[in-house]
């Protein structure tokens, strides 16, 4: 297991942390800290290797009408109403080592991937006192790698149910998210982590193009909680991968794998405008 300080992308890391209920309330219109980090993540889904990471988490929050950063990550509002919101939105991963894992060495290395595209959020079911929240996730995304010549390889479909809850078990000011469902790829997206090419086949690794479809079921659950000074944030998420259509793929050594992080940030800035606002 390797562990790297890692200065990019943290911004875009600490945010995919916590993907945390929504509350109305009145709040500082824009909010800045910094803080730091620590993540383990397989070197892809269903390597048998992983990563350790240290990296900087800039704190910032944006409460406009249109653009929204937060912990959620970086989203523009293109419509929403009391049952649906649209809103282009942003993710990232991680690149991983090719030399560091022995099925994957001799061949390029992958690189960080950036998604983004939109989703739509149904709201299923408020509570009456709007602490529980359920809602039906429609996220389509594009991704495109993060190098000096960047590469669209392919999009990423997540249909996914989300569980919200607001002070869980009585833990006053804390936010606890439950979001899973399965994934879908293009034959693109899927080639980029798990084909080999002709060039790259040897003994044990012999060449394999990955097709499009199936790629997995995820279940994510984080935990965040906003102090007067600083905020904390911590996910756990687990990947299924059986049935996958590149199950057969050389590169897959484990149906399942496991990433979990923690992130705290201090707060050392405050608008003195407040809005109305969903935290």
């Amino acid at each position: 297991m390797n562990k790297t300080l890692l200065p990019v992308p943290a911004l875009m890391l600490a945010a995919s942390l916590t993907y945390g209920p929504a509350y109305a309330d009145s709040l500082p219109k824009w909010e800045i800290g910094a803080g730091f980090g620590t993540l383990s993540v397989p070197d892809y889904r269903g390597a048998d290797t992983r990563s350790s990471y240290v990296f900087p988490t800039p704190y910032f929050v944006y409460r406009g009408d249109i653009l929204h950063a937060d912990r959620s990550g970086m989203r523009a509002s293109l419509f929403e109403n009391d049952r649906v919101e649209i809103n282009l939105s942003l993710n990232a991963s991680l690149p991983g080592r090719s030399k560091d894992n022995a099925l994957r060495r001799g061949m390029e290395d992958l690189r960080p991937v950036l998604e983004f595209g939109p989703t739509a959020d149904l709201r299923l079911w408020n509570s009456a006192d709007d602490r529980v929240r359920v809602a039906f996730r429609l996220p389509v995304r594009a991704g495109v790698t993060i190098e000096s010549s960047p590469r669209h390889i392919g999009w990423l479909f997540s249909p996914n149910l989300l569980l919200q809850l607001q002070d869980p078990a009585g833990l006053r000011g804390w936010k606890l998210g439950v979001q899973g469902g399965p994934l879908y790829a293009t034959r693109d997206y899927n080639g980029y982590l798990y084909s080999v090419r002709a060039a790259d086949a040897l003994p044990g690794r012999p060449a394999y193009a990955a097709p499009g479809g199936y790629a997995g079921t995820q279940l994510t659950t984080t935990l965040s909680r906003r102090f007067s000074r600083y905020w904390v944030g911590a996910f756990l998420r687990y990947d299924h991968l059986g049935g996958a259509v590149f199950e057969d793929s050389p590169l897959m050594q484990r149906n399942s794998a496991v990433t979990g992080g923690l992130a705290v940030s201090w707060v050392f800035g405050t608008s003195s405008e407040r809005v109305e606002a969903e935290d």
